[in-house]
């Protein structure tokens, strides 16, 4: 009987025999896949913009070309500059002792690679690390989310008509599939989601003892510093919590803002959220929560901050909550640690506004949760700033701005303990999909023998002489 299951063990059979057919693929034939991947873009980016949106309820065709297809068509661009110097074998350094020897590292395949992607940016979190694999020669097994079918659907046929089975191929299915795709013996396994499911993701490789990037999420704070020019920097603030309505795995979670300027922090993200959105409910620019239980799920945070005391900020109550989809910010005040909206990853346009007295008072703040996939900084102290930068850790950090460190292909991307583990753009995904094997040549003239046996007294001096070399 044929199965989404029995289709995932034939494609891998496929994969597995064509690399071992070729376990070190050409510069051309890599530039080319790239090209290909490109031309795929060139071709139905805008459909596959159109059924995202379609996926979503509504979602701005804009929105999804700046967030997904510019940033995929940028790494491609970037790989196929600088893949020709990221294949070439690097050399390193020789302990003494052992010149003339010399020491290189080849860098070469894994084989075959999984991608899971999520469904809140599925062209993005599908194709950016797909990029990164092709560069370094492997083949991919790519399942995207159940929850944008039409999306996951016309992405498999798009890759069918730019690649054969044995490059890449997409597998569409339910939680089952996904399952069964995480226990699969892949080269090495890519994981987009929660960090709930990215620990059951992470035991399902163990047992393989395949290797994972996990890409997960978390609560990622902004701390507004006292000397921060609210009007400068509030829109930036504003823009990177309601792009795709929240559902971001890097959006601000939370704020952090000295006490006392709670007020002004209030009015001018509300000012600014409105000059960005002059409505939500039916506005084409807005993104609607992509299902039913996200967007219960989202109500009942609000509901909670509510009972316990929370004062709550709507900016467009809803005449008929939880119709449409359209969910408008929602800011809380007066928040403590007890509610939900503090404990778990909001994924939404709700944003906790929690005060501060010192700036050591909000690093212990973010210290005492787990590390986030994301940090924002807003303020003009550099002494603040380099005091935030050296006492927190976190995936990556983004100074007066949010999100925009996601798109620097120079720069690696990836989250730190519960946010995550590996990371990948530009050469660092190349790497992370490769192995780098370390190669020795030794030379004609190795003093190896030297300290052979059987051993005699003058080897205590060549020791000695040995260690002061190394």
């Amino acid at each position: 009987m044929h199965t989404p299951e029995t289709e995932l063990q034939r494609l891998l059979t496929l994969q597995r025999q064509a690399h071992a057919a070729d376990p070190a693929p050409a510069y051309a034939l890599r530039l080319d896949r790239l090209q290909r991947l490109d031309a795929l873009l060139a071709k139905h980016g805008e459909r596959l913009a159109a059924l995202v949106s379609q996926d979503f309820g509504n979602r701005s065709a804009v929105e999804t070309r700046l967030t997904e297809l510019l940033p995929v068509r940028g790494a491609i661009r970037h790989a196929r500059r600088h893949l020709r110097g990221w294949m070439r074998p690097r050399r390193v350094a020789t302990a003494l002792a052992f010149w003339p020897g010399r020491s290189r590292l080849l860098v070469q395949p894994l084989g075959v690679v999984g991608i899971v992607s999520p469904w809140n940016y599925p062209l993005l979190l599908a194709l950016s690390p797909l990029v990164d694999v092709l560069a370094a020669g492997n083949r991919a097994l790519l399942k995207p989310s159940e929850l944008t079918p039409l999306f996951a659907d016309a992405l498999q046929a798009a890759v069918a008509e730019f690649f054969v089975p044995e490059e890449v191929a997409v597998l569409t299915g339910d939680a089952a599939l996904g399952q069964a795709f995480c226990a699969t013996p892949f080269d090495h396994l890519v994981f987009t989601g929660s960090t709930a499911v990215g620990r059951l993701v992470a035991q399902a490789a163990a047992k393989n003892l395949t290797p994972v990037t996990l890409e997960l999420g978390g609560k990622s704070p902004a701390i507004v510093d006292a000397s921060c020019d609210l009007g400068q920097v509030v829109d930036r603030l504003a823009w990177g919590k309601l792009i795709n309505a929240g559902q971001t795995c890097i959006a601000p979670d939370y704020v952090l803002v000295p006490r006392g300027q709670q007020t002004a922090l209030v009015d001018a993200l509300r000012a600014s959220m409105l000059r960005l959105y002059p409505r939500f409910l039916g506005n084409p620019d807005y993104t609607s929560i992509a299902s039913d239980r996200h967007l219960q799920r989202l109500h009942a945070l609000v509901d909670d901050a509510r009972q316990q005391g929370a004062r709550v900020v709507e900016l467009e109550p809803s005449a008929v909550p939880g119709v449409g989809r359209q969910l408008a910010p929602v800011l809380l005040l007066d928040v403590h640690a007890g509610m939900r909206a503090l404990q778990e990853e909001i994924f939404g346009p709700i944003l906790p506004i929690v005060p501060y007295d010192t700036l050591d008072q909000a690093i212990a703040y973010v210290n005492a949760h787990d590390k986030p996939l994301a940090l924002y900084w807003f303020g003009t102290d550099t002494a603040h700033r380099d005091q935030v930068l050296a006492q927190t850790l976190s995936g990556g950090v983004c100074i007066n701005d949010t999100l925009v460190h996601l798109a620097q292909d120079g720069m690696p991307f990836g989250g730190v303990g519960p946010s995550g583990m590996g990371h990948y753009h530009g050469e660092y995904g190349f790497r992370q999909f490769s192995k780098e094997k370390p190669v020795f040549l030794q030379s004609r003239w190795s003093g190896g023998s030297l300290v052979y046996p059987p051993y005699r007294p003058r080897i205590q001096k060549l020791l000695k002489w040995m260690g002061r070399l190394n």
